[in-house]
């Protein structure tokens, strides 16, 4: 169990907690982490005995992005087989964004490129104090279709142009400025914090929930409809077997400075 690279616990309220679980590794998530996620979303979108979902990162970060390495060997495979990554990578992210549950995310420590893009499709995100955020993917020559619309949701399209044009860090007070993160709480007060939340959604009829968060994507027009999906997944797809993204990503492993930086 304890190997899982995602564990899924549910308690007797319906509260059903997600924790990414790869700490070795900052819970960077990989090809199996993806596929996981997918079947344990959907699982729990049609449990009827689950009320709300709530995402955590084990050990000292929430999720660091993608696994460096693992892309690395995934942009050396086929096109197909790149594709269907891509796919996989944006359905997560939009399965979360339109779950008929209420999502909490519970942010500690880093939360980088992808999981930025999850904790934008959550309906609640509270962050520790100290946590720091990253939109990545450009400063190792990738790009970030698969999650942009859920960050422009969040955050509105200036404040990404910024972020993820230029992958500076952003700490957890700017990013509740921007709405990408609702409440900064001390380290030692999160775990109570984020109970206040959950126990604000038990409060609340169920299936009311369900259809006003459904009403509320509806008249925000945020759904991506499968056409974009698609495009969204091609283009993250062909980015990651370019010559560029192929540097970046050496770069990162050889750590060292990639080839378009000049000091």
């Amino acid at each position: 169990m304890a190997d899982e690279p995602v564990l899924v616990e549910i308690d007797g309220r319906g509260v059903a907690t997600v924790t990414l679980n790869r700490p070795e590794v900052n819970n960077a998530y990989n090809g199996e982490m993806i596929d996981v996620l997918l079947s344990g979303i959907k699982s729990l979108s049609a449990n009827d005995a689950v009320r709300l979902i709530v995402l955590r990162g084990a050990g000292k970060h929430f999720q660091a992005g993608a696994d460096l390495k693992w892309l690395l060997s995934v942009s050396e495979q086929s096109e197909a087989e790149n594709l269907e990554v891509s796919r996989r990578t944006e359905t997560v992210v939009r399965l979360l964004d339109t779950c008929p549950k209420p999502t909490v995310a519970v942010v500690q420590g880093f939360c980088v490129g992808g999981g930025t893009g999850v904790i934008a499709a959550c309906d609640v995100v509270i962050a520790a104090s100290d946590a720091t955020f990253t939109i990545s993917e450009v400063r190792w020559g990738l790009i970030p279709q698969p999650i942009l619309p859920q960050l422009i949701a969040a955050m509105g399209s200036r404040n990404v142009r910024r972020y993820a044009l230029t992958a500076e860090r952003f700490s957890a007070e700017q990013a509740n400025i921007m709405g990408l993160v609702h409440e900064v709480a001390p380290s030692i007060q999160l775990e109570r914090t984020a109970e206040k939340t959950i126990e604000a959604f038990l409060r609340s009829g169920p299936d009311a929930v369900t259809q006003t968060k459904a009403k509320i994507l509806e008249l925000a027009e945020t759904s991506i409809d499968e056409a974009t999906a698609e495009e969204l997944a091609r283009l993250h797809s062909e980015k990651r077997q370019s010559a560029e993204a192929s540097e970046g990503l050496a770069a990162f492993i050889e750590k060292r400075n990639p080839s378009w930086f000049k000091e």
